[in-house]
């Protein structure tokens, strides 16, 4: 069993489907602090200036320390502002029109309420469009605690995971702990992604947009070209030596 494990973010990048495509079970993971004006509550779109930043406003007076999960949306009027941005930006993409509506209706439903559930609907619609059938499960209901590597190593052990596909982002702190995860014997690989390139809507074209993104202007090609990017994942050896290396690198040129 292959397990990812990955916060819930509004309208991730293609990079976010490439690990769910690639294990058995994707966890949400929703039972850790909230961080304010990070991915969880923002992403970008593709605009005739660049990437322009969409925001979803939440409550966070008063909630300090508050988790994931229980984050709530602060003013439901962002979705017809998030909306109006996106069909500016790619009402003359290719395939605009065959999905559009049905990703309004989705923003516009999910649009009061908690954010998670903004997050994880908006993630369904995309993973339904990409044809992308993981399951996916919010670590909150698998009632298992700890923090970082402690709490990963938890929620693969509540789910009978022998290997744990990671992002990059979190390799750092995972090669200091590797231990943690390998004691239970549960394998750790990484991610290996190089953002594809396709056609969009404005010149030149601009990587780490929102899905959304190679969806409009894509179309049913989506899936293949998010695959594209794909490389074979690093074992925990591999990315130690490729750090080495980089480390040696940066002691020759200081």
């Amino acid at each position: 069993m292959k397990v990812a494990i990955n916060q819930p973010t509004y309208l991730p990048w293609i990079g976010y489907f490439d690990l769910i495509d690639q294990v058995d079970l994707f966890v949400v993971l929703d039972n850790v602090q909230f961080a304010r004006q990070s991915w969880q509550q923002r992403n970008r779109i593709k605009t005739p200036d660049g990437l322009q930043w969409l925001t979803v406003p939440v409550v966070f007076r008063g909630k300090l320390g508050q988790l994931i999960k229980d984050v709530q949306i602060r003013d439901p009027q962002f979705s017809s502002n998030h909306i109006r941005a996106i069909e500016l930006a790619y009402r003359r993409s290719r395939y605009f029109s065959g999905y559009f509506s049905a990703f309004r209706k989705r923003l516009k439903d999910l649009r009061e309420g908690l954010l998670v559930d903004l997050n994880l609907g908006l993630i369904a619609w995309a993973l339904e469009v990409l044809g992308i059938t993981t399951p996916v499960v919010r670590a909150s209901s698998l009632g298992v605690s700890g923090k970082r590597t402690e709490l990963l190593a938890n929620i693969c052990e509540s789910v009978a995971a022998t290997q744990y596909l990671s992002p990059l982002g979190s390799a750092e702190y995972l090669l200091a702990e590797q231990d943690v995860l390998r004691e239970r014997g549960i394998d750790i690989f990484f991610q290996n992604y190089e953002h594809p390139q396709y056609q969009q809507v404005f010149d030149p074209f601009l990587p780490f947009a929102s899905v959304i993104d190679v969806i409009f202007n894509q179309g049913d090609n989506a899936a293949v070209i998010l695959r594209g990017g794909r490389r074979e994942s690093y074992s925990i050896e591999q990315l130690s030596a490729l750090q080495i290396l980089d480390d040696e690198k940066a002691s020759i040129v200081a």
